[in-house]
């Protein structure tokens, strides 16, 4: 998943600079209130609302923020959306996933296709690309909660998949199925993730050339920006020296 964690890391360090922290709270905000009506306004209950609020956590969206969110799905006035799934290809062949949260169909298909079509890439049926990709849950940490071998023993313990433990962290990864199982297990010994959530994981990654990767992060972004979408996902993998021009 090289390309797609590249890309939230540059966003991450950019986004706290940009007028894009108002969007991206209230698409937090949005999942928080479907989450909450679909199931149960209890986190306890609710393993998607749990994974939202923790996602919206890890943003600093603030508490009010996330109860309104909550308080919102019980309302009478509370909006209706669909979730849908597009799939295509970007610059270099690279698949592309974007998941999207919208009250208006045929705005976001508007929207989602042109986006590709302005950034290098086409808009393919759904399915074309996501048999490159496993659905999978991940539970994040940071580094310091635990060495990479207590994390491993824990999360084998737990249920969960695979580890990978680097220097910024441990990613955990399960089955969509187990996720808050090994979410809650793990965060009784280590606290708080920062992340728990579903995800689209790349069997495999695309290297693309420095130009190629360029118009991808355009494209990631400019998708990313349209309020309908709230997740993309992409194969590709770049040369450390593009990760570090675009973090600049």
């Amino acid at each position: 998943m090289a390309g797609h964690s590249q890309f939230k890391n540059i966003m991450h360090r950019k986004g706290k600079q940009d007028k894009v922290r108002a969007q991206l709270f209230a698409k937090l905000g949005r999942e928080i209130t479907i989450a909450a009506k679909l199931g149960m306004p209890d986190p306890a209950f609710n393993p998607r609302l749990r994974a939202a609020i923790i996602a919206a956590k890890a943003q600093s969206m603030p508490k009010d923020n996330i109860e309104r969110a909550i308080k919102k799905a019980s309302g009478g006035d509370a909006e209706t959306y669909e979730e849908i799934r597009y799939e295509g290809y970007g610059p270099g062949g690279v698949a592309v996933i974007v998941e999207v949260l919208t009250d208006n169909r045929n705005r976001a298909a508007s929207d989602v296709r042109s986006t590709f079509t302005k950034n290098g890439g086409n808009l393919a049926e759904t399915g074309a690309v996501s048999f490159m990709f496993d659905r999978v849950g991940v539970v994040e940490f940071d580094a310091g909660a635990a060495s990479a071998d207590q994390m491993l023993e824990a999360a084998i313990e737990a249920g969960a998949d695979d580890v990978n433990s680097t220097a910024t962290g441990h990613e955990i990864y399960t089955t969509p199925e187990s996720l808050n199982g090994v979410s809650k297990a793990l965060e009784a010994k280590f606290g708080e993730p920062r992340r728990s959530a579903l995800l689209w994981k790349p069997q495999n990654t695309v290297p693309v050339d420095d130009e190629k990767g360029e118009q991808l992060f355009g494209l990631i972004e400019t998708l990313e920006e349209l309020d309908d979408v709230q997740n993309v996902y992409a194969n590709f993998e770049v040369s450390d020296a593009l990760v570090s021009k675009m973090s600049a």
